[in-house]
């Protein structure tokens, strides 16, 4: 199969059971305002990213890994719901704290000159300044699913406003 052979269905089989629902609902969500969606398959399993219509750039990305199913989020309007990050599971903060310091916010010149730069935003104390493509990079479990819901669902409303 070619790469633009590739159905969400394809996808979906490989999701397990109980995040079936979560990611169809996502799924849904998405095309209802005419996102793109792009399904390849890689070493790993399949890769689905979801790109916002007007500018072309990720919204979210489906991922497998050796832990499973992996969503990222490009959190680009993230200061319009800082409110949210109170919510964070622990183990969500666990993660964050893994990924990588963003280049661009620390020194402009040690970054690619593509790149848009990462997220710089508190949650509680702790000030983050992460790149954005491994700053919300979560694992989906049943103690992160519903974060994920009201985070996705929070920028998504963001980027249709």
């Amino acid at each position: 199969m070619t790469k633009s052979e590739f159905q969400f269905s394809d996808f979906l089989a490989e999701v397990d059971g109980n995040y079936k629902d979560f990611v169809n609902n996502i799924h849904a969500m998405f095309l209802t305002e005419n996102y793109k969606v792009k399904i390849e398959s890689k070493a790993s399993g399949f890769f689905v990213s979801y790109s916002h219509p007007a500018t072309k750039r990720s919204v979210l990305n489906f991922l497998f890994r050796k832990v499973g199913l992996i969503v990222r989020v490009y959190a680009d309007n993230h200061n319009d719901y800082t409110a949210l990050f109170s919510e964070i599971p622990e183990i969500m903060i666990r993660q964050m704290d893994k990924a990588t310091p963003c280049k661009r916010l620390l020194n402009t010149q040690s970054c690619n000159p593509n790149c848009l730069g990462g997220y710089d935003f508190y949650i509680g104390e702790n000030h983050y300044q992460k790149c954005r493509n491994s700053c919300f990079y979560f694992e989906v479990n049943s103690e992160t699913l519903p974060f994920l819901t009201k985070l996705i669902e929070s920028e998504y409303k963001s980027r249709c406003a």
